[in-house]
């Protein structure tokens, strides 16, 4: 079941109001108003207002439970432009647009919103934590040392044969 809310001829541009209702499209209509009371923008007051009517409309006309509802669409529609003449220099005159925009928000019954336990997810282990073998510096060490008295000891052999 479906109620919805539409706000007609509503003194904004149609790309400033689609602008904000983009960033409620589809939430939970509880987090919904609460994106919107915090948007610094002339729109989201109107949308807020459009929005909190198609919950009345929902739990009043059709029963439907408050908590559950989420947006299912929104949309702007062009309204009629007003003309008017700005004066200008040299007897000129500029038109200007006085753009209007139609709001409609559609809300239905989702799925129960999904309750957080406060239990974090567990982290993946650091880098530092991950198991590698140990080298043994002892045995490093022995080879280095058996290598070098070798090299020493043919060392020695040759200096010997060559006097």
């Amino acid at each position: 079941m479906e109620a919805q809310a539409t706000a007609r001829y509503v003194r904004m541009g149609p790309r400033k109001v689609r602008f904000v209702l983009d960033t409620v499209r589809g939430k939970y209509a509880a987090d919904a108003l609460d994106i919107l009371k915090f948007t610094p923008n002339h729109a989201a007051a109107e949308i807020s207002k459009v929005l909190r009517s198609a919950m009345a409309n929902a739990g009043n006309n059709h029963g439907l439970d408050l908590t559950n509802l989420k947006i299912a669409r929104c949309y702007v529609d062009v309204g009629p432009t007003m003309k008017r003449v700005q004066p200008r220099a040299q007897g000129r005159a500029y038109r200007i647009l006085k753009r209007s925009s139609h709001i409609t928000i559609v809300v239905a019954e989702g799925a129960p919103k999904p309750i957080k336990t406060g239990k974090k997810a567990p982290k993946a282990p650091l880098r530092a934590e991950l198991k590698v073998e140990p080298v043994v510096v002892e045995e490093i060490v022995e080879t280095v040392v058996e290598t070098t008295e070798s090299v020493e000891t043919s060392v020695d052999t040759t200096v010997e044969e060559q006097a």
